[in-house]
């Protein structure tokens, strides 16, 4: 009788830690961190009631906090003294019988962790869609835990792209001259419709079961750092979707940013830095949701920001990854983003994050970047290391045109942009780019014109900061955002057992794509090598007759760049550019192998081409 009742205590004891304890996040961490002081979130029915206790003496439990909602605990943790090693966390009740206790790792740090290097501007990063790259295990593709299935005839479901598919096709963007991989958010995205972009994110702990688990993704990392490539993971922290399982179960009122209830941003990131904005507009911006299906998480909320902060660390030490991409940037509160972006560059100084900061005028751009001097005046910081040039990407959607109407004043524009630069902080790190997963596809814009591929092409690969391309852009995939977004996220042709074409192999591309395939790849590696390129100084002159000229140059090397963005042969007085030619007598265009006479008068390039001339 006695063994009896023991066994159905042991029972009643198990079922009541399942039902108690759900969730601890972080699920484990790492010691000599210098975010050693950790706020872990316990989560299970009514475990406010509860009373933890550390026994470790190498472990601080500094505070507890509790929320309205009793299914929460906050544990303010001090780890600075602690070694790699399972210690108990033990939860109390009065009347209850045995205590409820769970196991927490604190594990060894990988060598070196702290210093490794970012992504910069010898780089050149590659931006996927994981859903629409590659199905590399077809029976992930739906999941009976998750809400959307597989539907690849929809424009906006699920397709069944997933890591083991990049993973797969690795070689080929190292034969692309890849660096760096992008891919779009890849944590659990629980939403019922549209999930497959993964924006909507309802766990940030999970990579999403139909792209694989989380070890798949450490895997990813893995296999990109055997090839000397690195990965971004792209960061959300102005939202969670809808279906999260926090949101549906909030720790506090004040975890969202309410009004009260729903309310839609007005999307005035200007509100931001504007000295004569009003404070209403300016919490409509930070403060509004970005679709309704995307609650808007409070980074004013110190917990929020706490969880924010310590999961996207532990997702650089889980991974190893080398950047993070973050979306909508600034559409955070200020300050908040401004202490998350620091406490991750403090304990990784070599590391490397980009934001977006989608607006169309240099000062506002650069105001987002560390150290500027635009957003000093207001004694703001960011911290963050990189942004992106989007006034670039949207000159570069019409300059090309042969359409001479659309010019506008052709390759001024390019050359006005460039007289911005001034006011970044690091022009180095800045990404330069003509196309992403949210713009019209650049194939689409220029209906397949190869001579405005290779123009723009050349243009991100020489000009300074960070070339960023969009995947099947180097076999002219288009698609057009009128249709809808689905649309400029199709499948790469080949990623699908039973595709009718499969551009990941030659013998499957056309001539043409084969044609465009071979200038971006020649291109791209040739820049892999070319420390001028990465970190040598710019020298432009005002374009003439639509040629743009400029220089990237350094103490060893000069590279000069030519674009004809004319439809005609132009002959260039070459005595114009003697302050960057100098001494040297002749060169070699990368492009089309061809010596380059220096001690000619004039040089000839004919009409919508490029040249990129190593000069010895």
């Amino acid at each position: 009788m006695k063994k009896i009742l023991f066994i159905g205590m042991l029972l009643v004891n198990s079922i009541l830690i399942s039902q108690t304890i759900k969730k601890v996040e972080p699920a484990f961490w790492w010691a000599d961190m210098e975010y050693d002081q950790i706020e872990l979130l316990v989560y299970g029915n009514n475990i406010s009631e509860f009373t933890p206790s550390i026994e470790d003496s190498s472990i601080t439990l500094k505070a507890v906090k509790r929320t309205e909602n009793k299914n929460y605990l906050f544990l303010d943790v001090d780890f600075s003294k602690a070694t790699p090693g399972i210690f108990k966390i033990k939860f109390t009740k009065k009347g209850v019988l045995n205590d409820i206790s769970i196991n927490y790792e604190l594990k060894k740090r990988a060598h070196n962790s702290k210093y490794r290097k970012g992504f910069d501007s010898s780089d050149l990063v590659y931006l996927i869609m994981p859903d629409r790259f590659a199905n590399g295990d077809a029976k992930n593709d739906s999941n009976k835990k998750l809400k959307e299935k597989a539907n690849r005839s929809k424009l906006d479901g699920r397709h069944g792209g997933d890591i083991k598919g990049i993973i797969d096709h690795l070689d080929y963007l190292k034969d692309l001259g890849v660096t760096t991989l992008w891919n779009t958010p890849m944590c659990e995205d629980d939403q019922p419709q549209g999930s497959y972009h993964t924006y909507a994110q309802t766990d940030v702990y999970k990579i999403d079961a139909r792209y694989g688990t989380n070890e798949d993704y450490k895997k990813l990392g893995e296999e990109l750092h055997n090839r000397d490539m690195k990965l971004i993971m792209d960061y959300v922290t102005n939202h969670w979707g809808a279906e999260h399982w926090m949101v549906k179960d909030l720790p506090e009122y004040s975890w969202l940013n309410q009004f009260p209830g729903y309310a839609n941003s007005n999307y005035r990131m200007t509100t931001q830095y504007d000295t004569n904005a009003s404070e209403i507009d300016a919490k409509y911006c930070m403060d509004g949701w970005f679709v309704r299906e995307m609650p808007d998480l409070n980074q004013k909320n110190p917990k929020v920001l706490k969880y924010l902060i310590q999961n996207a660390i532990w997702w650089i030490e889980y991974a190893g990854l080398d950047g993070l991409r973050v979306d909508t940037y600034s559409y955070a509160d200020k300050e908040g983003i401004s202490k998350w972006t620091k406490t991750i560059m403090d304990e990784y100084p070599n590391f490397n994050i980009v934001g977006e900061a989608w607006l169309y005028s240099s000062a506002a751009i650069s105001y987002w970047q560390k150290d500027s001097k635009i957003a000093a005046i207001q004694n703001y910081n960011t911290y963050l290391p990189s942004v992106m040039d989007f006034t670039l990407q949207k000159i570069m959607t019409s300059v090309f045109s042969k359409n001479e109407a659309k010019w506008n004043e052709g390759m001024i524009e390019v050359y006005d942009n460039f007289t911005n630069d001034f006011m970044y902080p690091n022009i180095n790190n800045v990404f330069v780019f003509y196309e992403n997963h949210d713009t019209q596809r650049f194939h689409h814009l220029y209906d397949g014109d190869i001579d405005a591929y290779k123009l723009a092409t050349t243009l991100i690969a020489t000009t300074r900061g960070i070339p960023q391309v969009y995947y099947g852009t180097e076999i002219g995939m288009r698609g057009s955002k009128d249709v809808g977004d689905g649309d400029i996220r199709r499948d790469f042709p080949g990623g699908w057992k039973g595709d009718p074409q499969n551009v990941f192999l030659k013998s499957g591309r056309t001539k043409m794509q084969q044609h465009q395939f071979e200038f971006t790849s020649k291109l791209f590696n040739w820049r892999k090598t070319a420390n001028v390129i990465h970190t040598g100084k710019l020298k432009h002159y005002i374009p003439e007759n639509n040629v743009y000229v400029y220089f990237r140059y350094n103490e060893e090397e000069t590279v000069m760049v030519i674009i004809n963005n004319g439809l005609n042969t132009q002959k260039i007085k070459l005595n114009r550019f003697a302050e960057s030619l100098k001494n040297y007598k002749k060169g070699k265009d990368i492009l089309s192998g061809k010596i380059v006479d220096f001690t000619n008068e004039e040089l000839s390039i004919s009409g919508k081409k490029s040249m990129v001339i190593e000069l010895n």
